[in-house]
């Protein structure tokens, strides 16, 4: 069979190719303004976004934490300032397995529980492109270990910083406080914009009152970074301005020989300027070391700190509250004055105990028989009870209350730190607050000698002592002084006016100042004024911490026991007739106010006078024991030792509450 061969059509293969060439070339042509329509909207259209996103790629922004301010002391001694040091950070978008990474650099740089456990608390808070401290206060040897071993952890990098140091540590644990790492209640109230790149805010004291004066207002800084975030280099650069500078009424001089006169005793004291209100001094013993809680304080620390029965972190300036005993009783007499129910030369016969009308309950001095006729003067130098129980009487609680109220006391003074206790001053309202009962005159009598309900902090009795020193002229307390914007800026005073006079009649202030005076010369502060160059005006207080059950006098005499038993304060200012400092002490177990509180108050005006440029005088030497007499005049009364305690009920044997 013989096959036949197709016969060729040219004309159909050229449209069949020019048809295929056609849509090849459309379809080219069609890809080729796909691609061109793509470019201009990526090049044209979107060019500043895709920019923006290469440059972020590139280009990163760095907060730079602003220097916090630095606080001195009145003269310039420098009590917190920052130093230089070296933290690791970590960026958590740039981690690909954190765990991983943490369990394998801790076998380069030593990490803690504390350090892992803060690390994992701020990475919650933190955005994920946002670095986050993992270990602080980097040690030379920890540098270099990571130093060595750097390209084995993306993401982490060394970073120096500034660190917060007290070069004082517990002398000023209580008054400037403390910083601290920010947490998540930190977060919620403090305004991000200002705290971008700040690990750090006050915590306590000075530092947490004025934090936002302290903390200043952060800056930036764009850096250049390779694929690996690692900085290349810096492009642009927006400083911080750093906190404004503190300066402190406290003169360091003093705080040294207030803590040092306490001899590692607990109590407290406080010294305060009675012509503006600035504290020269606030001491509470023990103290701690601010130092361990700047970067973190490890739990062993702080359970040492927190089980401590001695309770160093309590600010017992002003936070114990304390039975004043007599120390209110200057504060009374002039109340009496003022109310017009005492005149200075009204006199009562001070039997050794005193009996409330129509009552078989007896309230009594320690002085055996009493200090006999005393009138206003000689009963604040004897402080003679049963003066002060008649009086409180006649003033009633309503106006006693009112009147003390006036200088404080239950109240807050206003003083520029934080978390100040009121204390407790006894009134009809807050005993029918506080044990839904009515008011007996037994607590009034009681509240005339500063016990039964009485709770009085050491700063309100130094403020209230102040305002007594300034006739009547109270200022709110002032630890900080004045601010400064940089070291080599003036100092700008904070301003601090003073309230309305508590005294309208200035007769009243002569006649419990000469009672005061009277107490250092002839009565229960005999002796304190020896040496110094001026007059000191003072007086005693000894509460009981335990009340007595029996009305048996106490004839054990035994210091140790006493102090068990008693709180001793004592109060001063001097010069008597221009008061320029006020000093309240307390004892939290002294045997006698006189005794024990009186000197660590005259230490800190030792320590006042010397650092005014002034001397000691020179004490005369005692008489030998066989020398006769100088005179045949009778020798001065010995001050009476218990001159405050709480009254006991003679008839029944019974505790007055």
């Amino acid at each position: 069979m013989i096959r036949r061969r197709a016969i060729k059509d040219p004309r159909g293969e050229s449209d069949l190719f020019r048809r295929r060439a056609i849509t090849g070339f459309l379809l080219i042509l069609l890809g080729l303004m796909a691609l061109v329509g793509r470019y201009v909207y990526l090049q044209v259209l979107r060019h500043d976004e895709f920019v923006t996103r290469a440059d972020a790629n590139r280009v990163k922004p760095r907060a730079i934490a602003p220097a916090r301010g630095l606080i001195y002391d009145r003269n310039g001694v420098l009590l917190a300032d920052n130093v230089p040091a070296f933290r690791l950070e970590v960026v958590p978008e740039q981690v690909p397995d954190m765990p991983a990474m943490l369990e394998r650099i801790r076998a380069v740089v030593p990490l803690d529980q504390d350090d892992l456990d803060a690390f994992r608390k701020q990475l919650k808070q933190n955005r994920s492109f946002e670095s986050v401290p993992l270990k602080l206060h980097l040690s030379e040897d920890d540098i270099a270990r990571f130093e060595l071993n750097r390209w084995r952890f993306p993401g982490v990098d060394v970073v120096p910083y500034l660190t917060r140091r007290y070069p004082y540590g517990e002398l000023l644990a209580h008054v400037i406080g403390y910083v601290g790492r920010i947490d998540a209640d930190d977060l919620a109230r403090l305004d991000p914009a200002r705290y971008k790149g700040t690990s750090h805010v006050g915590r306590v004291g000075i530092e947490r009152s004025y934090e936002d004066t302290l903390h200043g207002t952060p800056g930036y800084e764009l850096v250049e970074v390779n694929a690996d975030g690692r900085i290349q280099r810096v492009l642009q650069t927006e400083p911080p301005v750093p906190g404004k500078n503190l300066y402190l009424s406290i003169d360091i001089r003093l705080q040294k020989a207030a803590e040092a006169a306490f001899a590692g005793r607990p109590g407290a004291a406080v010294a305060i300027d009675p012509r503006n209100g600035q504290v020269l001094a606030m001491v509470s013993v023990p103290s701690f070391d601010p130092n361990l809680f700047v970067n973190g304080i490890g739990h062993a620390d702080y359970t040492a700190l927190n089980t401590n029965p001695d309770t160093p972190l309590n600010n017992r300036a002003l936070r114990g509250a304390y039975p004043p005993g007599s120390t209110v009783k200057p504060f009374l007499a002039l109340g009496g004055l003022e109310y017009g129910v005492r005149r200075p030369q009204d006199t009562v016969l001070s039997t050794g105990e005193f009996c409330l009308p129509n009552q078989s309950r007896c309230y009594r001095d320690d002085v055996r028989g009493g200090n006999g006729t005393v009138n206003m003067v000689r009963a604040i130098q004897l402080s003679t009870n049963t003066y002060f129980y008649k009086l409180a009487l006649d003033l009633g609680i309503d106006r006693l209350s009112e009147w003390m109220a006036r200088f404080s006391f239950g109240g807050k003074t206003g003083v520029d730190l934080p978390g100040e206790l009121t204390g407790t001053l006894p009134s009809r309202a807050w005993k029918a607050a506080h044990f839904k009962q009515p008011w007996f005159p037994g607590e009034t009598v009681l509240s005339g000698i500063g016990q039964a309900y009485w709770q009085v902090t050491p700063l309100q009795l130094a403020h209230a002592t102040a305002a007594l020193a300034g006739h009547g002229v109270p200022y709110a307390p002032r630890v900080v002084m004045a601010t400064q914007a940089s070291v080599s800026a003036p100092r700008e005073p904070l301003a601090n006016p003073p309230g309305q006079s508590l005294i309208k009649k200035p007769g009243a202030w002569d006649v419990v100042n000469q009672g005061m005076e009277a107490v250092i010369t002839g009565g229960t502060g005999r002796g304190l004024n020896d040496g110094f160059p001026y007059v000191i005006a003072g007086k005693s207080g000894t509460a009981e911490r335990f009340s007595r059950r029996t009305d048996a006098y106490d004839t054990n005499k035994n210091s140790a026991y006493l102090a068990a038993r008693h709180r001793a304060w004592f109060i001063a200012y001097t010069p008597a007739d221009d008061p320029q400092i006020a000093v309240a002490v307390v004892l939290e177990a002294g045997a006698w106010g006189g005794k024990d509180a009186g000197p660590i108050a005259r230490k800190i005006l030792d320590a006042w006078l010397l650092a005014r440029g002034e001397h000691l005088l020179p004490t005369r030497p005692a008489a030998p024991a066989s020398a006769a007499p100088a005179s045949s005049a009778p020798p001065p009364e010995a001050p009476p030792e218990d001159e405050d305690l709480p009254a006991e009920a003679t008839s029944s044997g019974g505790a007055t509450p």
